[in-house]
């Protein structure tokens, strides 16, 4: 059995006792939370968020991207949060590489250019928070005066640190 098929029936199973198909789009908690994608980080739960609390958007490292900030625009402006909270890790596999890295890599093993992708790789973690809570603070596509923070998830503790 592949891993698509063991979801679909874990799914079958999920789907028969799903009693929450009325929720409303909007956020109930006008908050969207931008972090990591890492396999160990379960922000539902580290967060303390229910079905329907808060758009959680997630990518390599939990990083103000473009596409973040796209994703962050549609939240505020269409479906009404208010507030970001930033959330990287430690042990984050973003502090493993430098974007030359990647690009060697992707050339050697499939031949592909990326001089054109930044990966946003970083060295220093807090200063990664830093700079993707000032992202999102001077983003033209975003809303001013609103609470955005910044935390570090502890893998090995599961703890929440703030960073200021």
């Amino acid at each position: 059995m592949t891993v698509a098929q063991e979801f679909q029936k874990a799914n079958d199973a999920y789907a028969s006792s799903f009693h929450s198909g009325d929720l409303p789009m909007p956020p109930a908690r006008h908050v969207a939370a931008l972090t990591c994608m890492d396999a160990r980080l379960h922000p539902a739960r580290f967060l303390g968020l229910e079905l329907g609390d808060a758009h959680v958007i997630r990518n390599a490292g939990g990083r103000a991207s473009d596409d973040a900030i796209r994703s962050l625009a549609i939240s505020q402006q269409l479906l009404g949060t208010n507030e970001v909270v930033v959330i990287h890790h430690t042990d984050c596999g973003m502090l493993t590489f430098s974007n030359d890295d990647l690009r060697k890599k992707l050339k050697q093993d499939l031949n592909a250019e990326a001089e054109n992708i930044d990966f946003l790789p970083f060295k220093n973690l807090e200063q990664s928070v830093r700079d993707d809570v000032a992202t999102i603070k001077n983003s033209p596509l975003l809303l001013k005066n609103i609470e955005v923070s910044g935390f570090i998830y502890d893998v090995k503790s599961g703890k929440l640190l703030p960073v200021t």
